[in-house]
């Protein structure tokens, strides 16, 4: 068993964007088998399009890993508008 690498939190971001842009400009990502089986269950649970569902989760991943910041309600905070 190999020791896992580590690599600073800025070399990582770089490397994130760097894979956030390649799936941007690309026409399509080719991913294992099952891979693809559960990005169209899932894009079809959500009624999206395959590359939607990638962006969606390369999103929520780098929010939860605090990659990028987290966009959240204050519960003591007011709000503006009307639900």
């Amino acid at each position: 068993m190999t020791e896992p690498t580590h690599i600073s939190r800025t070399d990582l971001q770089i490397l994130l964007r760097r894979a956030a842009l390649r799936l941007r400009n690309s026409a399509a990502v080719s991913m294992e088998d099952d891979v693809e089986d559960a990005l169209r269950n899932l894009a079809g649970e959500f009624g999206m399009t395959r590359n939607d569902a990638i962006r969606f989760i390369v999103r929520e991943w780098m929010e939860k890993n605090t990659y990028l910041p987290v966009h959240s309600l204050d519960e003591d905070g007011g709000v503006e508008g009307s639900a």
